[in-house]
């Protein structure tokens, strides 16, 4: 995996993937662009959530949507890494089994989701939940 990040002026950084996608970044100033520890944060649940619609598509669940919901806490200090991060799936759909939905979510947490699970071995306590919305 590669990337390129560069400095645009003040505190604004456009990150480049290998994959040819890029992302703006900025350090909260003039908040035009996503703060480098959203992005990790957003990271945590775009891998999660892949995981989670991956699983339950191979299921054969009639997913319609499926939305993470991410509260990250930091303590006041400097540096400021992550101590606590909560996620709520949310999945829409019909005849959803939630016996599904759950081992969907334990296998992203324990088995698949890269981000999460390096985040958990440095000590960042993770927390899943979802709920299931018929439609």
């Amino acid at each position: 995996m590669q990337g390129k990040v560069t400095w645009v002026d003040g505190l604004t950084f456009v990150g480049e993937s290998g994959s040819g996608n890029s992302v703006v970044m900025e350090g909260g100033v003039k908040n035009n662009g996503i703060r480098p520890m959203e992005m990790i944060l957003l990271g945590v649940g775009g891998c999660a959530s892949y995981d989670v619609v991956s699983i339950l598509q191979k299921a054969r669940q009639e997913v319609i949507s499926c939305h993470c919901e991410l509260n990250g806490e930091r303590p006041d200090t400097t540096p400021a890494p992550f101590s606590r991060i909560e996620m709520e799936f949310v999945v829409r759909g019909r005849g959803i089994k939630e016996a599904q939905v759950k081992r969907a979510v334990e296998l992203s947490a324990d088995k698949y989701c890269s981000a999460s699970i390096m985040l958990k071995n440095a000590g960042v306590e993770i927390v899943h939940s979802y709920r299931i919305e018929e439609i």
